[in-house]
């Protein structure tokens, strides 16, 4: 019988753009982080083992405030994700101190992972819908002829911040609904007559649809995934050690390209029409605290939120 899917947050990244340490960052009015209503809306959809993969310089911090409220409701596991966890023979670049990416963080967390597991990023709030989906895609479909992966996806109108440019995935889906390709657009901004991302610094800019599907970085994989990225790291790394040492990254959309373009996975798009909302920015905070708020009032949030 298949395991029960488990929930995989990467909250290892310190939050350059934003300057401190966002994920335990409060916006709920009892002191919870965007992590705290994530994990929450996650348990009501019925994970109930969660694996945080942090940096150690961070996990008292961590541990003392999301550990301390989540422990008494979740299976709560840590992973660790440091620069030296490297294959054999393999060695950290001096003057490296960026990590290695969004696929090296699941890496890390390999001997945490033992079930289907849905992933997403420690300060995004993603809201309650696609908890529901990509847990029940997990529940319900093990890897067949190819590796059986999922997304959710989000209208991008319902994910761009007025505070400057945010960076997404724009999806492209065959007749069936998996996904095609994804293309990475790292300068999407709003402007009164749209929305609208640049290549080239702003100096040209071009349309895109408000309802164009992007990823937030919510996947669905079984433990298939964790393998292939442990075979296809050394690869990564000698490319990395010759073309950017300093600061190249092993993402998961890469891996899963590859794995599509190989024909070894398929990944169904899975869709939610809730509002994103993130901390992208110092200024996007009072903004996230708000929308919480009213959530809150609403009665879609008990306060506090863990009881």
């Amino acid at each position: 019988m298949q395991k029960k899917p488990i929930l995989v947050v990467m909250a290892a990244g310190m939050g350059s753009r934003y300057g401190g340490l966002k994920q335990i960052d409060p916006v709920g009015q009892h002191g919870e982080a965007i992590l705290d209503y994530s994990v929450f809306d996650a348990r009501q959809a019925g994970f109930e083992t969660v694996v945080f993969i942090i940096k150690k310089e961070i996990e008292e911090a961590f541990r003392s405030t999301i550990g301390a409220r989540l422990e008494p409701h979740m299976d709560v596991r840590y992973a660790y994700q440091q620069l030296d966890c490297l294959p054999k023979g393999y060695t950290v670049p001096e003057g490296r101190v960026k990590p290695w990416g969004t696929s090296h963080a699941i890496l890390s967390a390999a001997e945490a992972i033992d079930a289907p597991f849905a992933v997403i990023n420690a300060d995004d709030y993603y809201g309650p819908q696609a908890f529901k989906e990509v847990y029940n895609y997990l529940s319900t479909h093990p890897d067949t002829n190819v590796y059986e992966y999922s997304m959710v996806g989000y209208l991008l109108k319902n994910t761009v911040t007025e505070n400057g440019s945010v960076s997404r995935g724009v999806c492209q889906a065959d007749a069936e609904g998996f996904l095609s390709n994804v293309t990475e657009r790292t300068q999407i901004e709003t402007f009164p007559e749209g929305i609208r991302y640049t290549e080239d610094g702003g100096n040209t800019w071009t349309d895109l649809e408000q309802d164009s599907v992007v990823s937030m970085n919510l996947w669905g994989f079984t433990p298939s995934f964790v393998r292939e990225i442990a075979n296809r790291f050394p690869a990564f790394l000698d490319a990395a050690l010759q073309e950017n040492p300093m600061k190249a990254e092993f993402y998961l959309p890469t891996v899963v390209s590859q794995l599509i373009e190989e024909g070894k996975a398929r990944v169904k798009i899975l869709h939610s029409q809730d509002r994103w909302h993130g901390v992208t920015y110092q200024e996007d905070k009072p903004l996230v605290v708000e929308a919480i708020a009213k959530k809150t009032q609403q009665g879609e949030y008990p306060a506090p939120l863990w009881g």
